[in-house]
């Protein structure tokens, strides 16, 4: 062990770039721009004697034993089970190739884990047993919304920022871009993830991921869904809005009492992890898979309290139209796992002015959650 964090000091030395960034702006997004530094040997005004000491100093990293590297990053995994002990975790990713391929094969998903590490797991499913806890702080005067990750099972820690959603319109629809980097919330940013669409009432919502969820996945063709090519994490994957969900509120013609009605379908493609691919952010499926199709749980109403209540656990202390748990519909295609109809996948509400808690667990992934809390911000008129 001593060996271990006597070569961990060297390794987080080596990767104080990226641990400087790792701050409230930056946080699990900030090693997206650091891995393609890395994979392209920091090309971007580096001289050519710079580039060769950084070709040698890798050279010796590489030529670790691989039975030992692989001891050294299990022990490292082993000792940071949460925030932000998990950057060491990060930081042997960020040391060569070698050393990334060996992070990648003992690291678990969060499926497995409950774990987030890599910003790959942000678009992989979360557990099925327990779900991922959560929470989104708003800024109304920027219209800009950040997901954290919470660190303990108060409302009161600073939480690992996960990601950040601008709203913005576009003529007559709302949409929000989401990015891994909360200082650069553009469709043409390299930490861009994906957006979410409305229509003109904002009550039908279009989901689109950045990536093609399985093979052959075809990309929107509206012009401003381009992004530019240059941009790109990844060149060997195509980049784009590829849609994978969509979600709509019902009408409340009648002004009837009640929560907010929505139902979700959500493409469920199957997902196949490959190993051998040399980018982090990869993770492709290669069948479309049938969709998932979820509603909010229907509240009970209170006498006593004179309101709609749904049994949040503790997680929701104010009331809000906002409010919502969603579940599988009966006659849903479930995968594997998720369990019947009353189980809660995904519930979100309020807790204070500006923030809210989000909770998710299999088959929603951080990414699909985030969205899909989303669109319960906005007055919507045709649905209270």
């Amino acid at each position: 062990m001593a060996l271990g964090k006597a070569l961990l000091s060297r390794v987080s030395s080596s990767s104080a770039g990226w641990q400087r960034r790792d701050n409230e702006a930056g946080g699990v997004g900030g090693q997206a721009e650091d891995e393609e530094d890395i994979e392209e040997g920091g090309r971007d005004g580096a001289s050519t004697a710079a580039a060769s000491g950084q070709e040698e100093e890798q050279g010796r990293w590489a030529s670790i034993l691989p039975e030992l590297l692989r001891e050294i990053v299990r022990r490292v995994e082993a000792g940071g089970e949460r925030w932000p002990m998990r950057k060491d975790v990060v930081s042997c990713a960020c040391v060569c190739r070698s050393w990334r391929e060996v992070t990648k094969g003992v690291v678990r998903p969060p499926l497995e884990t409950g774990k987030i590490t890599f910003p790959s797991s942000l678009k992989q499913p979360g557990p099925a047993d327990t779900p991922i806890q959560c929470f989104i702080k708003r800024n109304k005067m920027s219209s800009t919304f950040y997901l954290y990750l919470s660190l303990t099972q108060t409302f009161m820690d600073k939480g690992k920022f996960l990601l950040a959603a601008r709203r913005f319109r576009h003529g007559a629809h709302i949409g929000y871009i989401i990015s891994l980097n909360a200082d650069d919330l553009s469709q043409g940013s390299n930490a861009y993830m994906g957006k979410l669409r409305s229509d003109f009432l904002g009550i039908n919502f279009t989901i689109y991921d950045s990536r093609p969820p399985y093979d052959g996945a075809k990309a929107s063709s509206s012009r401003v869904s381009r992004r530019f090519a240059s941009k790109q994490i990844s060149p060997q994957v195509s980049a784009g809005n590829f849609e994978i969900g969509r979600l709509s509120y019902k009408f409340n013609l009648l002004k009837s009492r009640g929560p907010r009605r929505m139902c979700c379908s959500l493409h469920h493609p199957v997902v196949v992890q490959d190993s051998s691919e040399e980018d982090l952010l990869k993770s492709k499926a290669h069948v479309p898979g049938k969709s998932l199709v979820l509603q909010n749980k229907a509240p009970r109403w209170h006498e006593h309290l004179q309101c709609w209540c749904l049994n949040f656990h503790g997680r929701v202390t104010v009331a809000s139209v906002k409010n919502f748990q969603l579940v599988a519909t009966a006659d849903s295609n479930r995968p594997g796992g998720i369990g019947d109809e009353e189980m809660v996948l995904l519930q979100f509400g309020k807790v204070g002015d500006d923030m809210f808690t989000m909770d998710y667990r299999q088959p929603l992934s951080a990414f699909q959650a985030f969205a899909i809390c989303l669109t319960s911000f906005g007055t919507k008129f045709a649905c209270e």
